[in-house]
This record gives C-alpha cells, sequence and structure tokens, in this order.
C-alpha cells in the first residue's frame, strides 16, 4: 500500500489521544491520588537533593529530546501531531536510535516530574500510560505509516528499535 491507499479524510493513524495528553492525564491523576489516598511507600526516601536533581534531569533530557526531535519533522516538512497526515519518514538523527524517540523523551520527562514531585502513584501509573502508548498510539501509527510508506517504513522498522 502507499499514500493513495489512504483516503484524504482518514489520512492519520487514528491514535486513541494526543500522547502529551495521555502523560500530562495520568500525571494529573496521579497527583489527585496522592491526595486523595496517601501512598505509604512514599518517594521521600530518596531525599530531597537526589529527588530534584535526578528528576531535574530526567526532565530536562525529555524536553531536550522532544526539541530535537521537533526541528527534525519540521526539516523534513512533515507534520508531528498525530491528527495530521505524515508527509514524508524521518529515519535520520534520533530515528536512527528509535523509531518513538519522543515517547521515550515524553516518558523520561513524566519519570522526572514524579520524581520532583515525590509522586508515588504516578510512578505507579506508568505501566498502564506505556500500555495504552504501545496499543492506542504507536501500534496505530505502524499500520499507518506501513500502509502510507510501504517497503520503506517496512526497512526502517526492521532496522531500528521500536524504543530504545
Amino acid at each position: 500500500m502507499n499514500d493513495s491507499s489512504i483516503s484524504r479524510a482518514k489520512d492519520n493513524p487514528g491514535v486513541v489521544a494526543h500522547p502529551p495528553i495521555i502523560y500530562l492525564a495520568a500525571l494529573g491523576l496521579g497527583l489527585l491520588l496522592d491526595r486523595a489516598v496517601p501512598w505509604q511507600a512514599s518517594l521521600g526516601w530518596l531525599g530531597q537533593p537526589l529527588r530534584h536533581a535526578v528528576g531535574g534531569a530526567c526532565l530536562l533530557a525529555g524536553l531536550a529530546v522532544v526539541a530535537t526531535a521537533f526541528r527534525q519533522f519540521t526539516r523534513a516538512g512533515t507534520n508531528l501531531p498525530t491528527h495530521r497526515p505524515a508527509t514524508a519518514l524521518v529515519v535520520d538523527g534520533l530515528y536512527r536510535w528509535s523509531r518513538n524517540p519522543i515517547y521515550v523523551a515524553l516518558t523520561l520527562a513524566y519519570l522526572g516530574l514524579a520524581l520532583v514531585l515525590a509522586s508515588p502513584w504516578t510512578v505507579a501509573l506508568l505501566p498502564a500510560v506505556l500500555a495504552v502508548m504501545r496499543y492506542g498510539v504507536v501500534g496505530r501509527e505502524e499500520r499507518y505509516l506501513e500502509a502510507k510508506f510501504g517497503d520503506a517504513y517496512r526497512a526502517y522498522k526492521a532496522s531500528v528499535r521500536r524504543w530504545i
């Protein structure tokens, strides 16, 4: 299949939600649960300076990767938002090592915020976030890109890991 096999009206992967919204919703839910149902296993045992240093580093690294990937999409002339059509495959730069560096970066930033905020519920929600990302976003994107770009995407998929 190629671009002509995808109708213009449905020329997007049809993800369940925009990835940043998924992460922000889980962060918000985690913070609400921290207040409503305090968890005895707090992250305070790490010590505030260590939590802030490691969490801040994770957050900044995640944001730097997202910014770099955004620039790569802009240079390639393709859309970043998941509800817009892909017009080109991005396979260089960060995308030589991971097919989903933005999602790896969002996960890193999410963990960084969870540490800085000492939010055990936010950490506990991460497996659910990753499941939603894998099946509700990444799986759909992979099917879409394979239908749109055919052999070029299949070759890329065979040579680069999904995550890291």
